[in-house]
């Protein structure tokens, strides 16, 4: 499959609350302080589970944070009792693309694929970009990623991206998604199907996809700006909130919300020609309601499950969590959560012995 730029809206619109938080952006310069971002290590038992349950049927919510420390372990003995327990775990909301095109279709395509991350016309991010919005760029850019002069040629969303990961890891955090990749592999350690909520885009006409891309792309100014804040200013937050998570500090997860970059970048993709010639453009609602519908027969059918979703989708008054909540289904909160929903002392969050 074709990984640009199809994979990068897929991560992008998954990644992203489907509840966004509409918050003001901080001010925008560069001659600021960096200070490295202080992180936890070690073993780390992580937050407490959320309890959905009706008539008997149970479902846990483990929440998962964008960005972890980089030296932290994960304890997920508990987690672990309740997999072994469960007759099935449902994957995080996401959407997986369907290309209606062979295995050499798709070897031939890829070249296509990847000429698309760049700005039409060979321009270079200097010609697309005003020149204060540059000049934050390549001053972010000389410190977290060097001397690449090919990425001068990529999207400002590309561009943005790429910044974003390098950033990430020279501050000692990485990537969030190994906590679901770790519940996978407890489930089939034990035996526990894996249930896939996802939402699935047919793409009949891959070539057709790629040229509306490149044609009608994003306007990423916007996205690009927020981008180049969160890593201007939100990396001691990102560290806090990974060390939060780490710790199992609800109370600073409600605090920090995820960053908001990816509210800009979403609008973006969503928003942009591709996505309306593709019927894309209502992505994150119809990714909301497939996961909804699979959480919904699990509590129809399964005495107990346990599903893997971003933390926001617990903590937002309207996330997913809060919509299971409205549709009359019970939910604890786990403890520590002071401000989730109430529960019997003693028994939120703790999972079966």
């Amino acid at each position: 499959m074709p990984r640009m730029p199809t994979l990068l809206l897929s991560s992008l619109l998954v990644a992203t609350p489907l509840a966004a938080q509409d918050l003001p952006a901080p001010p925008s310069t560069v001659d600021i302080p960096v200070l490295a971002p202080v992180t936890v290590s070690g073993v780390q038992p992580g937050p407490g589970l959320w309890k959905v349950s009706r008539g008997g049927h149970v479902l846990w919510l483990l929440g998962t944070t964008s960005a972890l420390p980089a030296n932290m372990q994960w304890r997920s003995d508990e987690v672990e009792r309740i997999v072994a327990g469960s007759q099935e775990v449902i994957r995080a909301p996401r959407v997986k693309f369907k290309l209606d095109i062979g295995f050499f279709g798709k070897l031939f395509l890829l070249p296509s694929a990847f000429s698309a991350r760049k700005n039409p016309e060979g321009k270079t991010l200097d010609q697309v970009l005003p020149a204060p919005l540059y000049a934050r760029w390549a001053a972010l850019k000389a410190r977290y990623i060097g001397s690449d002069h090919g990425i001068e040629r990529w999207r400002p969303i590309f561009a943005g991206m790429e910044l974003y990961k390098k950033a990430l890891k020279k501050s000692g955090l990485r990537s969030g998604g190994q906590i679901e990749d770790t519940v996978e592999g407890l489930a089939k350690q034990h035996g526990v199907k894996i249930v896939d909520a996802t939402y699935q885009v047919e793409i009949k006409d891959p070539r057709g996809a790629i040229k509306a891309f490149k044609t009608a792309g994003p306007e990423d100014t916007e996205c690009f700006s927020r981008t180049l804040d969160s890593v201007e200013h939100d990396l001691p937050a990102m560290a806090e909130r990974a060390n939060a998570w780490s710790t199992g500090d609800i109370a600073t997860l409600r605090r920090l919300p995820d960053s908001r970059f990816r509210d800009a970048c979403a609008e973006a993709l969503t928003e942009a020609g591709f996505a309306r010639q593709l019927g894309i453009s209502d992505l994150p609602a119809k990714v909301s309601a497939t996961w909804l519908a699979t959480a919904r027969q699990a509590l129809t059918n399964d005495t107990q499950a346990l599903a893997v979703m971003s933390m926001d989708q617990l903590l937002t008054s309207d996330g997913l969590l809060a919509k299971l909540k409205a549709e009359g289904y019970t939910v604890q909160a786990p403890e520590g959560d002071d401000a989730g929903a109430p529960a019997p002392a003693g028994s939120v969050g703790t999972p079966p012995q």
